[in-house]
């Protein structure tokens, strides 16, 4: 199995936690919710849901790293999107009346919370500010897949490799020590995330090294000339 229950939970503090992320939540509120809540621990490529799959839950990254990933023309999996700590995900196909299209899996070992949709839906439709953080996140989300389907599909591969590493730094930041992306990422997932095959993006990702633009070590990578790689992502 890919997932363990967490222990020594603090749900009410989870809950304060959602309260902010949503806008404020009466004490009834946040007693609901705490009262409702699970959380799990999901190692590294496990499963958190599967592409088909009927919502149950609306899903808190309490840490770590998740990516959403979309099957396409020969089952090839196309990464559409990363979640970082602090952010909701699994909702969108629940508020559609849909089954998941995609899938989500930890890219690390990830401390997860979830709570019933039933729930969520009834604290959008009661609350004010919960329904309009969901119509301000997916606004946003729908204007980013617009942008990276035109950079996708438009750009050359070593402007969509720059765009997608640019884009993994401003998510999830750098070591503070070594100054490395804050983390580990395969040349598959890369590669995923940038539309191209995994030799493309090795090849790639060798070029910008060999120019002095990133640094390897493993699956650690520093951003040398992030003024460069901004240039190559803007042209393209």
């Amino acid at each position: 199995m890919a997932k363990i229950v967490m222990r020594n939970v603090d749900y009410d503090e989870i809950s304060r936690e959602l309260s902010n992320l949503f806008g404020p939540l009466s004490k009834e509120e946040q007693r609901l919710l705490s009262q409702n809540l699970s959380t799990e621990s999901v190692r590294r490529n496990g499963v958190i849901y599967e592409s088909g799959a009927l919502p149950e839950y609306c899903f808190f990254l309490l840490t770590g790293k998740v990516k959403i990933c979309k099957d396409g023309i020969g089952g090839r999996s196309q990464i559409v999107r990363v979640v970082k700590d602090g952010e909701l995900f699994g909702c969108r196909a629940a508020f559609a009346g849909e089954h998941y299209s995609t899938s989500a899996k930890a890219l690390e070992v990830s401390q997860i919370a979830r709570a019933p949709l039933q729930l969520i839906t009834q604290l959008a439709q009661s609350n004010g500010s919960v329904g309009m953080y969901f119509i301000r996140t997916y606004a946003r989300l729908l204007g980013r897949s617009e942008l990276k389907i035109v950079n996708l599909t438009q750009k050359h591969i070593r402007g969509r490799l720059a765009e997608s590493l640019l884009a993994l730094k401003d998510i999830y930041g750098e070591d503070e020590h070594t100054h490395a992306l804050n983390l580990y990422l395969s040349r598959e997932d890369l590669a995923s995330l940038s539309n191209m095959t995994t030799s493309n993006a090795i090849r790639t990702l060798s070029g910008f090294a060999s120019e002095k633009l990133v640094e390897i070590d493993g699956k650690r990578l520093k951003l040398l000339r992030e003024d460069v790689l901004r240039e190559i992502s803007r042209l393209g």
